[in-house]
């Protein structure tokens, strides 16, 4: 009698380590899915501020580059005006998506002020100017750079919020897929340069 009650007990611990076990695993694994979660996100934060920040490099360029082409040409005062208000744009862009377009806004107008640049030959020489043209060619390449980058964090993190077993930890917390940084309308096309 006391053997089959010792083989009830036995069965009843072994059946109540198991569940114990069960538990622990599985708080062991939403635990390690909910950390990635934020990993992921707090890479893709960084990552966007990383492309805000080369962002407001350019803009903080653009107010030297445009008193130095003032000095040449008085009366591209239209060229000045869409470059001021590209740049007014940016820093009041509060959103990501404004700010995505208040910076393809930026490159139109710096494009713009480009080309009348080409009107300018005593300009094109002028040591300030190249100065300033080569930061901005910089900052060009650092802020594509950049937008790589976040769209490299953005693949990570959505694959996280997207696949088995993650995703039932990020629907349960709300963690939703972010938008990856597309080029501007008419980017595809190759610009037309004339000399």
């Amino acid at each position: 009698m006391s053997n089959i009650y010792g083989e009830k007990l036995s069965k009843k611990l072994i059946a109540g380590i198991s569940i114990i076990g069960i538990l622990v695993i599985l708080i062991i694994w939403f635990g390690a899915s909910y950390n990635g979660l934020i990993k992921r996100q707090v890479e893709v934060d960084k990552s966007w501020g990383n492309v805000q920040s080369v962002y407001q490099r350019r803009a903080d360029l653009i107010p030297n580059l445009v008193n130095t082409v003032k000095g040449f040409a008085k009366q591209e005062l239209t060229v000045f005006t869409e470059v001021t208000n590209a740049r007014s744009a940016w820093a009041n862009a509060k959103t990501t998506e404004k700010q995505v377009n208040a910076a393809n806004g930026l490159e139109s107008a710096i494009s713009r002020l480009l080309l009348v640049v080409e009107n300018y030959p005593l300009l094109k020489s002028d040591q300030n100017f190249l100065a300033l043209q080569d930061e901005l060619a910089g900052t060009e390449n650092r802020i594509n750079v950049e937008r790589q980058r976040y769209n490299e964090a953005v693949s990570e993190y959505n694959k996280r919020v997207r696949v088995i077993p993650s995703n039932i930890v990020a629907g349960l917390f709300g963690f939703e897929q972010r938008t990856f940084f597309e080029a501007a309308s008419g980017a595809e096309n190759a610009p037309n340069v004339a000399f």
